[in-house]
């Protein structure tokens, strides 16, 4: 059984967003002119695009996640956190463990030290790894609860809210001409990266870590995708 909090958190020196619409202002900067579709469809996980020397605004991450925690939440529980990092010692210490997981996954590689004719993905890892320290914002989703031990329904659960939540996000900054990408590597060394943030390990998890700054131009295309009959199931498997 996933062990769940009863009531909210109360960490000290992390940023803990829980949001609302009341008083929310649009953005009024340049942004891309996006349909519906366009948005849905050019939200890319960007890497090598993100604009390490420009600045982002306080205001403009949290009209993002006041738009996050509009999306579906499972019985209205509402137990997602999210810590924003912008503190320079503490992305330095974040993106030390992110490099670490990095290199454990490349088999001991240092992302410092470029392959020629590595291909593309692999190369933009390999990029974010080596400046991921130098994204203006770093977002750490969580949830209240622990997975260990979790039957596939409760693990649902547990997730399902905040990574509705966290794509959300990941939308309302392509609307503003942000982007992100949903990473994982740093969880490897998680009770590592609870303690740099002050987040309590035993109750709290995290669920991601995504970089998050301006994209160097708001041109995006659909990416490449298995034709619809491959993944696709009607009425049965």
């Amino acid at each position: 059984m996933v062990a769940l909090m009863p009531g909210p958190c109360d960490w000290p020196e992390v940023t803990s967003v829980r949001s609302t619409l009341r008083g929310y202002q649009p953005y009024t900067g340049v942004v891309p002119d996006l349909t519906p579709d366009e948005l849905l469809s050019t939200t890319r996980s960007v890497r090598r695009r993100l604009d390490l020397d420009r600045p982002v605004p306080a205001t403009v991450i949290d009209e993002c996640l006041s738009l996050a925690v509009q999306a579906p939440t499972s019985v209205n529980r509402q137990h997602w956190h999210f810590v924003v990092v912008t503190d320079a010692p503490r992305r330095a210490a974040l993106g030390e463990l992110y490099r670490r997981a990095w290199s454990d996954y490349a088999r001991g590689q240092s992302p410092f030290h470029d392959r020629p004719g590595e291909p593309g993905p692999a190369a933009s890892s390999r990029y974010l790894a080596r400046v991921i320290d130098r994204v203006p914002v770093l977002l750490v989703p969580c949830v209240e609860g622990r997975p260990e031990g979790g039957a596939n329904a409760a693990l649902a659960e547990l997730y399902g809210s905040v990574v509705q939540a966290s794509w959300s996000f990941q939308l309302a900054l392509r609307a503003r001409g942000l982007g992100s990408v949903f990473t994982t590597y740093h969880l490897d060394y998680e009770r590592e990266a609870a303690a740099i943030l002050g987040i309590p390990y035993a109750e709290v998890t995290q669920v991601a870590l995504l970089p998050v700054a301006y994209t160097v131009g708001t041109e995006f295309k659909p990416a490449p995708r298995r034709p619809m009959a491959e993944v696709v199931h009607r009425e049965r498997w």
